[in-house]
């Protein structure tokens, strides 16, 4: 196993929420049914989408900053150009984890996250790691 395998590993076994970025309303996206696949196996799911009311059973937020709760892992599904902004306001929020999902990287995401101690994940998919390494929902042991 690799490093990353190592960070996957401790994100999906430690975050039973999954607050997700970029959270879509239309099921022929990935950001739509990466969070509904992850909510079906046991994730809770806290989306976040400026222009949607209720996503996966759950009230959705305009941004990280309008959630009333905790944010441990915020998921992004926004362009790789987004992600420092994404990751400044995970940092603010208080979150401890930032997984960008497949095809999306950016080096400046990274040492904003990493700098603020973050766990830090990007180029990956939630399904594809989830099922690659057979985990499990932490509320599911």
């Amino acid at each position: 196993m690799t490093r990353t395998d190592d960070i996957v590993e401790q994100i999906l076994t430690t975050y039973d929420t999954i607050t997700v970025v970029g959270a879509s309303a239309d099921p022929g996206k990935a950001a739509h049914s990466v969070p509904a696949f992850m909510a079906d196996r046991g994730w809770r799911i806290v989306p976040v989408n400026p222009k949607a009311d209720e996503l996966f059973g759950e009230k959705v937020y305009r941004t990280l900053a309008d959630i009333p709760e905790h944010v441990g892992l915020v998921d992004v599904f926004r362009p790789s150009e987004a992600t420092p902004d994404i990751a400044r306001q995970a940092v603010a929020a208080g979150a401890s984890a930032l997984w960008l999902q497949l095809g999306i990287a950016s080096a400046e995401a990274r040492e904003i996250a990493e700098g603020a101690g973050l766990l830090y994940v990007e180029d990956r998919c939630l399904i594809i790691e989830q099922r690659r390494l057979g985990l499990r929902a932490p509320s599911l042991g």
